[in-house]
């Protein structure tokens, strides 16, 4: 078997998943053109590994390393994804490259974010039965 052939087919599949990559906004799609590239690459590894009759088949053990951290990288890449679409509602790619959370419909925007105040507390006076408002430490100490 001639060399060019696994070659042919894995530039071939690199090239579509560089697409993929290049091209997608969907971050599982972009996870499966990954998947595509590294396929592409133990293709190469394999094809190389028998053209060169290796007798340790170095080729082939990378493969499988190549394989193993696939794996781990879409299970890891999944659980990422699952979590941004649990909160953000949406897996689009072009939303994730502000990763904090949005106020509002000005979700890229601008200046920095004010604070609210916390709601005034009610002091429940036991002995009289009212209630007032503390506004400042200084203000709400009771005198006996």
């Amino acid at each position: 078997m001639h060399l060019a052939y696994p070659a042919v087919l894995a530039v071939l599949l690199f090239c579509v998943g560089l697409y993929g990559v290049l091209a997608r906004r969907n971050a599982i799609l972009v996870l499966m053109a990954v998947e595509l590239m590294l396929n592409a690459v133990n293709i190469n590894l394999v094809a190389f590994d028998v053209w060169l009759r290796d007798t340790l088949h170095a080729g082939q053990a990378l493969t499988l390393f190549t394989i193993a951290i696939a794996a781990a990288e879409i299970g890891i890449g999944l659980a990422i994804v699952l979590l941004v679409h649990r909160n953000r509602g949406s897996s689009d790619i072009d939303g994730l490259r502000d990763l904090r959370e949005s106020d509002g419909p000005a979700a890229g925007g601008g200046g920095p974010r004010e604070e609210k105040s916390p709601a005034p507390a009610t002091d429940n006076d036991a002995e009289s039965g009212s209630d007032r408002q503390v506004q400042s430490p200084a203000a709400g100490r009771r005198h006996a």
